[in-house]
């Protein structure tokens, strides 16, 4: 376990409190922990939710476009040569 010492505003202060007592929890440490266990799962690693499947099911029917070569590809996108 590693211990810090952090400064934290009136704000978070008051966010940690809250989510201290929503959970039960017997100190700031353990909101932390929490805080950083939901934000792991809702932004690093986000599941597929439905939403996602529904486009990507969208753009998979979509008819591809065929640019053949590399040099048809730098044309059609106006790409120069680096």
């Amino acid at each position: 376990m590693v211990q810090a010492i952090i400064r934290i505003d009136d704000h978070t202060n008051r966010v940690l409190n809250i989510v201290k007592a929503k959970f039960g929890l017997k100190d700031k440490s353990q909101a932390i922990e929490v805080m950083a266990g939901q934000y792991e799962e809702e932004i690093l690693e986000p599941e597929l939710r439905p939403e996602y499947i529904e486009k990507a099911k969208k753009i998979m029917k979509q008819k591809p476009i065929k640019v053949g070569s590399l040099e048809n590809f730098r044309k059609r996108y106006r790409i120069k040569n680096v």
